[in-house]
């Protein structure tokens, strides 16, 4: 997805950010759906892509299609999606599966309890969805049966959860999804999307520090607590020694970089001299 699509998108993910802390697996599963609606009418698609009619105008279509059959929130994330420019009909079904398994990623990353064994929901679902592609991978029966166009998506997404039994509520919604609306790709494949989709969210909470030399234990805590505060959360902090700094401290968390390295410093001088 690239150039208007991809802004439209980006348009569309900041707008959830609003309704995550508080979304559902209920408003996924009806993104879903509304997903398995755009796919199944090429008439809607060409209409949601129609750049003679008006935002407002397929908002309005795509609302009058879903009024009462799923939330106001679903409807509205829906309608906003419609109200977008997109550069292929395909793009704005891409854009639905993204959002919708972004409420998933959200609803495993909002859980407060961490497992046993010490791990996130992130990580959970990150592992949960690995470990259906290392099943599905062992066996040529079961690849053949999921691609198999005369089965039922009840039949696969059956045969999915036979698989592994054990993962989460948020993997289980992921997994039945790809199996049973794969949209032209191998499930697998998609079961991958999900995957990398829930660890560039789980980025956004790991700070990867670079410094020029070994840090004490007394800077380590100083240094956690100072990005806890600066974030509102528990990060997990890497740290990074890179001589080539020469000196000063450069943090990356997601996309945001924090530099404050003496290289960086010595180039940014540069420029002013050169300016």
């Amino acid at each position: 997805m690239a150039g208007v699509s991809s802004e439209s998108l980006a348009t569309a993910l900041a707008a959830l950010e609003a309704k995550l802390p508080t979304a559902s697996l209920q408003l996924a599963k009806e993104l879903f759906g509304i997903l398995g609606m755009v796919d199944s009418s090429a008439g809607l698609r060409r209409a949601l892509t129609d750049p003679s009619r008006s935002g407002d105008e397929k908002s309005a279509l795509v609302r009058q299609l879903v009024s009462g059959k799923v939330s106001a929130d679903a409807a509205e994330i829906a309608g906003g999606l419609a109200s977008s420019r997109w550069a292929s009909a395909r793009d704005i079904g891409d854009a639905l599966e993204t959002l919708a398994a972004t409420v998933v990623i959200s609803v495993a990353e909002n859980k407060s309890a961490v497992s046993a064994s010490g791990i996130t929901g992130l990580e959970e679902l990150e592992n949960d969805l690995f470990s259906f592609n290392q099943a599905v991978a062992s066996s040529h029966e079961v690849q053949r049966a999921l691609s198999e166009p005369q089965a039922s998506a009840a039949a696969k997404a059956a045969l999915a959860g036979k698989l592994v039994p054990g993962v989460s509520e948020e993997a289980k919604v992921l997994i039945s999804q790809a199996v049973s609306q794969p949209r032209g790709i191998k499930p697998t494949r998609l079961v991958e999307r999900f995957a990398e989709l829930a660890a560039k969210r789980q980025q956004r909470w790991i700070a990867t520090v670079s410094v020029t030399r070994p840090l004490s234990q007394t800077q380590l805590e100083r240094l956690q607590a100072g990005l806890n505060a600066l974030y509102g959360r528990e990060l997990k902090v890497n740290i990074n020694v890179d001589p080539a700094l020469i000196g000063g401290i450069r943090v990356q968390v997601g996309d945001e970089v924090l530099d404050a390295s003496v290289l960086t410093r010595l180039g940014e001088l540069q420029r002013q001299l050169a300016g």
